[in-house]
């Protein structure tokens, strides 16, 4: 009967380096004590996942803060998912999100001495160290149909075991290497299965950098490393390309779990170190019935990080949010410092809870209103541009009609100590600006306004007429106790307090009489400082609109 070496060298004839040549070729990183080499192995099968985006920020997160190497690998073995184009999409979302590899796949290039980052371009390897399992016995080619893997699924259903091929149910396994030959040289199609050692019954121990010490069930599948089509399965892939990449932690979602005993069997079989493992819990939503589910590319809009981009919101909005899952400190940290600086804070995976958390688009918006308010009028009309130019073409035809009238318009109330915090999102500043503009302010008013039902149109006429003599050379608390003097004149109170001791002797209060004016300026019951707004909008502007209302109030 054939050897195993005569078997492997029948199935790999070509392949002479040998896993010693390949330990040479990829030295072990000369780093610095305690520093961590962390990867992002996206595959090209879509958009970048919300979830994706929360790895990949931890991953660079603790190899920056430790002085350790950040690359990523594009694992392309599934060519059936596989999306044209898709890995260079998840490079560029990266990038704007503040993450970029320091080596790896780069998208059009490669950089670094451990590729290729690319797994389809890594056959070579993957053959060597294949034949080394098949000359020590641990690994065999397995020539089992489709209809055959059925049938043992079915027999096992029907007995209601754990299904899979291993032990008895791993036929090709007690195949000796003459049958094996002969099925080879017949030219029947084979895949290459490892050979496990283990028992499922049995419990081995593991460690991780989230969960802690536990318990899990033995791996004993015969699980495929190579596939017909000469890749790899991505349970052998990634255990070969960490170790030759020399990654010493690997981060992932904790639904990669239940395949710890599998890579760390091959692990122990190939006699390497196996990595740090730390499996994040995964982001949630609650359903319509309220029970939390995954986060859902299918379900869920939010779930796509395209979503916030095409949405204009700022990208450290996202960011700052992601790290409030991460760790529980984070938000009281990032307060304390101002929502200023957020790559320096230390993240910990002890600080990490068990829980996936649900998504909470609330505490986004939270992030990017504060955000907002700390860009300048010029990074504001910057950012608005860069945005409109690829997403919204309405928009970007406001901006352009006149940038300094745009960054007149958002700068109000920003140059301060406390800055209005009323911007979330660039998809939405026309339904919030466009009011300065006399399209949008006529398209929105031509349904009508909707004053304040108590007073009758006579009251509001007079009002309007009063308020066409405000001042706006003024500055802002004259012009404001003007407006109190022209509200009082008309029979309403200056202030609010002095309306509640003597309802009975007023109309209503200043505050009734702006509301009035800020109607008719903008068509809405809530804009920023109305000061400002007219000041804007200029003296010419205010008095035509206020003119044309008092004319349809006639």
């Amino acid at each position: 009967m054939i050897s195993n070496i005569e078997l492997a060298n029948l199935i790999f004839p070509d392949v002479k380096e040998t896993v010693e040549d390949l330990e040479k070729r990829y030295p072990l990183r000369n780093l610095k004590e305690g520093a961590e080499v962390t990867r992002f192995a996206p595959s090209p099968t879509g958009f970048l996942h919300t979830g994706s985006l929360f790895t990949s920020l931890i991953c660079h997160k603790v190899a920056k803060q430790t002085g350790g190497v950040f690359y990523v690998r594009l694992e392309d073995t599934d060519t059936k998912r596989e999306i044209e184009g898709s890995g260079e999409q998840l490079l560029s979302q990266l990038k704007i999100f503040g993450i970029t590899p320091d080596e790896g796949y780069l998208g059009d290039s490669e950089k670094g001495n451990y590729g290729p980052y690319v797994q389809s371009k890594r056959a070579d390897i993957y053959k060597v160290v294949i034949k080394y399992l098949l000359e020590i016995g641990r690994a065999y080619p397995c020539f089992c149909s489709s209809d055959d893997l059925a049938k043992i699924r079915e027999k096992q259903e029907k007995a209601k075991i754990l299904p899979g091929y291993y032990g008895q149910f791993a036929k090709c396994r007690f195949l000796n290497n003459d049958e094996r030959k002969a099925k080879i040289e017949a030219g029947e199609p084979f895949v290459i299965r490892f050979k496990s050692s283990g028992n499922h019954i049995r419990k081995i121990k593991v460690h991780d950098l989230v969960h802690g010490d536990f318990e899990i069930a033995q791996n004993d599948q015969d699980i495929v490393i190579y596939k017909s089509d000469g890749l790899p399965t991505y349970h052998f892939a990634h255990v070969c390309d960490d170790h030759f990449m020399r990654t010493t932690t690997v981060i992932r979602g904790e639904e990669w779990i239940p395949s710890l005993p599998i890579h760390v069997e091959l692990f122990e079989t190939l006699g390497w170190k196996a990595p740090n493992y730390a499996h994040l819990p995964v982001i949630m939503k609650l359903d319509e019935q309220g029970h939390k589910r995954k986060l859902s590319k299918r379900l869920d809009s939010e779930a796509a990080v395209s979503y916030f981009l095409e949405d204009g919101y700022p990208p450290e909005s996202l960011i700052m949010y992601l790290l409030t899952i991460a760790n529980s400190n984070f938000e009281e940290w990032i307060l304390a410092n101002k929502f200023s600086n957020m790559y320096d804070f230390t993240f910990s995976f002890e600080k990490m809870s068990l829980e996936g958390a649900l998504f909470d688009m609330g505490k986004v918006n939270f992030f990017a209103r504060e955000i907002f308010a700390k860009y300048t009028k010029e990074e504001i009309y910057e950012k608005a541009k860069a945005y409109s130019e690829k997403y919204n073409k309405e928009l970007l035809e406001v901006i352009n009609r006149d940038p300094k009238y745009f960054m007149e318009i958002m700068n109000i109330e920003r140059e301060r100590e406390n800055p209005r915090k009323d911007f979330e999102k660039f998809s939405s500043l026309i339904s919030s600006i466009g009011f300065f503009y006399d399209d949008y302010y006529e398209a929105s008013i031509k349904e009508g306004l909707s004053f304040n039902e108590k007073f009758d149109k006579e009251i509001i006429k007079q009002v309007l007429n009063k308020l066409k003599g405000l001042d706006l050379s003024l500055e802002e608390q004259e012009w404001f106790n003007q407006m109190k003097t022209f509200a009082e004149e008309e029979g309403f109170a200056p202030n609010g307090k002095i309306f509640k001791a003597n309802p009975e002797a007023y109309k209503g209060t200043v505050g009734d009489v702006a509301e009035m004016l800020r109607i008719v300026l903008t068509g809405k019951k809530n804009s920023p400082n109305l000061y400002y707004v007219m000041k804007v909008l200029g003296k010419d502007t205010c008095l035509s609109r206020i003119d044309n209302m008092i004319n349809k109030l006639l």
